[in-house]
C-alpha cells in the first residue's frame, strides 16, 4: 500500500519548464552529455531535454538518448523536469549548461 501511496504522491508534482542556450563550442557531444546524464542521475525528479518546446522530449538520465540529440552549439535545450526535487534539479541543468559544460 506505500508504494501506491508513493506514485500518487510522486503525480502531484507540477511539471517544471525551462531552456538554455548551448553555449559550449561542439554542443552536446559525448563529454557534455555524460556531465549532464551524471548531474541528472543524482536527483530523484524525472528529467527531460528536447531541442522544441514541444518535444520530443528525451530522458536526461540516459547518455546514449542524450547524444543522439546531436545538439550543436547555439541550438536551445529545453528541461522538463517533475519530481519532489524537482526545482533544484532544473536550476543545476540550467547552471550546467549555462556554465558551457566547464568547456567555455
Amino acid at each position: 500500500m506505500h508504494d501506491v501511496n508513493a506514485s500518487r504522491a510522486a503525480n502531484t508534482f507540477v511539471p517544471l519548464t525551462a531552456a538554455a542556450l548551448l553555449v559550449n563550442p561542439v554542443g552536446l557531444h559525448a563529454r557534455p552529455s555524460v556531465k549532464l546524464t551524471q548531474l541528472a542521475k543524482g536527483f530523484a525528479a524525472k528529467i527531460e531535454l528536447a531541442l522544441a518546446a514541444d518535444g520530443p522530449w528525451t530522458d536526461a538520465k540516459s547518455p546514449v538518448k542524450v547524444m543522439r540529440m546531436k545538439a550543436p552549439q547555439g541550438a536551445m535545450v529545453y528541461f522538463r523536469v517533475k519530481g519532489p526535487d524537482g526545482e533544484a534539479a532544473l536550476a543545476a541543468m540550467l547552471a550546467l549548461v549555462h556554465d558551457g559544460f566547464g568547456e567555455v
